[in-house]
């Protein structure tokens, strides 16, 4: 079982007996081939995804180093590394001279190659079709009415190199209408949320999701808000509320991160949300609210107060001052979001209306009904619901 223990040959009385001290062991135990781990006073099997984390663990290895068999460089997509060249040139991460070299030396300078074979983190980011061996390995993008109705839907596949560009496209010419408004002669598109800002959020899911888990990183548009999501914990070094505080780089599967890196999609330092909301500072919009969900990292991108004022004044529908987050919310979301927190956003709306619903505080914020309930119910300390039903209203206590 590889475990180093302590025994003792006792006697009491006449009788002899041996004592065996086992201390605590980080990680699991083996035993006729199967691994065991102690939890409260159970010991539990230890078995497929948990496993394959553990040996990766124990070996000092990453996800994406592994390596895949029976792929050879010259089946990967050409498109994918032109992308990569243009993008490496453009940043200037990678000379002229760099990639004048054939493909396989390309991927080994790029630590690509384990031996002889191609790694995960190759195959995801330059195979055309990286799902045959990775099921999630591709983005889901709908458009939503409401919480539940969704009107069209796109996923999005291919090499992650290519994602990247086709979701952009997808999103900021198909999903995320442009308010035209002209200043003089000239005509301006304003979007509710930056587009390189929205290209980092993406850049991050791709990057630190977990390729492990078979569901792909979805993408929800709103009228006025955007949602993206990928599975994948944390890295318990980085709580969320520490995102937009300066902090190290520990992608997930550093493999994939520096083959983006060289290419110049990415930074190496952890500077992703710091350059998120430099950005949504210079157009004015609300800064990202990250939030950890079902696994995984959701960030909402909710619309700004200024773009709900242009589009009331071009009258597009469902649009307005009333309907949307207050200014005051909005500064207050900008000020409070390294902590991830809504409390003042729920308190502002109830500050506006203390007979607001459950289900109005969820649509103005941009969050789910769970969601705010599960708030205000660790909010017992500053907000009181009096009475019942529609007589009832918000009673703010301090």
């Amino acid at each position: 079982m590889g475990l180093i223990c302590e025994v003792n040959l006792l006697a009491d009385g006449e009788k002899f007996f041996f004592q065996i001290k086992v201390e605590k062991y980080p990680l699991p135990v083996s035993y006729h081939g199967k691994y065991y781990k102690r939890s409260g006073s159970t010991t539990q099997e230890v078995t497929g995804y948990e496993l394959d984390k553990m040996i990766l663990s124990v070996q000092g290895r990453t996800w994406d180093s592994v390596p895949v068999p029976n792929i050879k460089a010259d089946e990967l997509d050409e498109t994918a590394f032109k992308i990569f060249k243009k993008k490496a040139l453009q940043r200037h991460r990678l000379t002229e001279e760099d990639l004048a070299v054939s493909r396989e030396d390309l991927l080994h300078n790029l630590h690509c190659y384990e031996t002889e074979y191609l790694t995960r983190a190759a195959v995801l980011a330059f195979h055309s079709d990286p799902e045959k061996w990775f099921t999630c390995a591709y983005i889901k993008i709908a458009y939503f009415e409401n919480e539940a109705d969704i009107l069209y839907q796109d996923e999005v596949h291919g090499s992650l190199l290519e994602q990247v560009e086709k979701t952009m496209e997808i999103v900021y010419v198909k999903y995320m209408k442009a308010l035209i408004s002209y200043e003089g002669i000239t005509r301006r598109e304003t979007y509710f949320f930056p587009p390189d800002a929205f290209r980092e959020l993406l850049l991050n899911a791709i990057i630190h999701k977990d390729y492990m888990q078979p569901t792909p990183i979805q993408i929800q548009v709103f009228r006025d808000r955007i949602n993206i999501w990928n599975f994948g914990d944390m890295p318990a070094s980085i709580p969320v509320e520490s995102l937009y505080k300066w902090h190290r780089s520990v992608p997930r599967n550093p493999n994939l991160a520096n083959i983006f890196f060289r290419c110049g999609y990415v930074e190496s330092w952890g500077r992703g949300y710091s350059k998120i909301k430099r950005l949504c500072n210079e157009w004015n919009a609300n800064i990202p609210v990250p939030e950890v969900n079902t696994g995984g990292l959701s960030v909402d991108c909710i619309a700004s107060e200024s773009y709900r004022k242009l589009a009331k004044e071009l009258k597009v529908d469902g649009f307005g001052v009333a309907q949307g987050v207050a200014q005051d919310v909005a500064q207050d979301v900008a000020q409070d979001v390294a902590q991830g927190n809504i409390k003042e956003m729920i308190l502002n709306c109830i500050r506006e209306n203390n007979k607001i619903s459950r289900e109005e505080i969820a649509r103005r914020i941009g969050k789910s009904k769970k969601t705010i309930e599960r708030h205000l119910a660790n909010m017992k300390d500053y907000v009181v619901f009096v009475g019942s039903g529609y007589s009832g209203y918000w009673k703010i206590k301090k």
